[in-house]
């Protein structure tokens, strides 16, 4: 299987925390507002058929469904599923949630989505491009990937691990290992190899003065790609 379990593990043990926006999920609860428009605005979700890959605690999948999508949900975390499972209930917003490998639900459910969705996940696998071939697999000809992951550099290690884990604290120590950073140059690279034309991308920076992160066009740290599946 193409995880590693002490990433799982290290993810399960903050699932209960996963929707609390002062725990250490506050960074993915202040990006999403970004990266759910940055979506909507290149392929509008209502009516769409979507799933989100290694969707943790479902943060962007919800948001995904309240904009009218029709949204599965994956991951490799059953204790992340259950939270995500629990506010979905209590939210009344409809998600389908599963415990599957992206791989497995490509062969299972190939061509089957317009919207495949893999958010600050690529860099917890250890095999990164096998992922974006599972994405490539589930979209449907004419359909729409996103991904998003960090850059490799020493600017990417000082800003998201020394900046982040250390100095600013806004993510718990150990949260990333930069050898698994993937450059937009391989990422690029690993989405052509799948079949997939790349038609977007965007850097993501946070000011650590007025504590807001905001989309730009430096790639340099975190990044996001839009890419779409040929017809």
């Amino acid at each position: 299987m193409n995880a590693d379990p002490l990433e799982i593990q290290k993810f399960s043990e903050l699932a209960h925390r996963w929707w609390d926006p002062t725990s250490e999920f506050r960074p993915l609860h202040e990006i999403n507002p970004l990266r759910l428009e940055w979506i909507n605005a290149k392929v509008p979700l209502a009516g769409k058929r979507v799933i989100d890959i290694g969707c943790g605690g479902g943060i962007l999948a919800e948001s995904m469904a309240r904009k009218g999508a029709d949204v599965t949900g994956i991951d490799l975390s059953e204790k992340a599923l259950k939270v995500a499972d629990l506010h979905s209930l209590e939210s009344g917003v409809n998600v389908r949630y599963k415990l599957i490998a992206a791989e497995a639900m490509a062969a299972e459910e190939a061509g089957q989505y317009d919207v495949v969705t893999c958010m600050e996940m690529l860099e917890h696998v250890p095999d990164p491009s096998a992922i974006v071939q599972a994405c490539a697999a589930l979209v449907k000809p004419g359909g729409h990937v996103f991904m998003s992951t960090l850059n490799r550099n020493p600017k990417a290690y000082l800003f998201a691990i020394l900046g982040a884990e250390y100095v600013l604290r806004l993510l718990p120590k150990g949260t990333h290992d930069y050898d698994k950073f993937i450059t937009p140059a391989e990422l690029s690279q690993f989405a052509r190899t799948a079949g997939l034309d790349l038609h977007g991308m965007r850097g993501m920076g946070y000011n650590p003065l007025t504590k807001i992160y905001s989309l730009t066009n430096d790639t340099s740290v975190n990044y996001l790609v839009a890419c779409t599946r040929p017809l």
